[in-house]
């Protein structure tokens, strides 16, 4: 994973140049002497184009009646999958860099949500995935959010990917 991490980048842009889990900690000390009190989603979403499918993850941090920013991880696959597989995968991303930075935002008492880009309606392909998914984040003791809750990953990071 920590190759991985020099890939974060800013919004902005601008690249993490440190491991992602230093600068989450730096951003909380931060945040958390600015006064503010902080909820960070996380959600993945990707995109099939042509032959390559592309994969955006993001850290949304959200300061509670303030706004908020994020952090942004794309990765490029040329694995051909079902849309069920797909939507796996965006979970499985989502809850590696979950995971990676639980005990940080646990020391920090920040909460944390998982956010996954599967309808809750079953007219919706994806919704195929949608009990293996929650399982999936709540098993792994993370709050989940499907559509239309879920805006990490069905707004934040779809902006990332179109």
């Amino acid at each position: 994973m920590e190759q991985e991490q020099q890939r974060w980048r800013k919004l902005s842009g601008e690249r993490i140049k440190t491991p992602i889990a230093d600068e989450v900690m730096k951003v909380l000390i931060s945040e958390q002497e600015m006064g503010h009190e902080m909820k960070v989603c996380i959600g993945t979403d990707s995109q099939v184009k042509g032959k390559i499918t592309e994969f955006a993850t993001v850290i949304v941090f959200i300061r509670k009646g303030k706004g908020g920013f994020m952090y942004i991880h794309n990765e490029i696959t040329k694995q051909k999958m079902s849309i069920k597989q797909r939507m796996l995968m965006e979970v499985g991303k989502s809850i590696e860099v979950a995971y990676a930075l639980c005990n940080v935002f646990s020391r920090f008492g920040v909460g944390m949500e998982v956010h996954a880009d599967i309808n809750t309606d079953p007219n919706f392909k994806s919704n195929d995935a949608l009990k293996e998914a929650m399982g999936y984040i709540v098993g792994m003791g993370f709050a989940f959010k499907a559509k239309p809750e879920a805006f990490a990953s069905s707004n934040c990071a779809n902006k990332i990917v179109q």
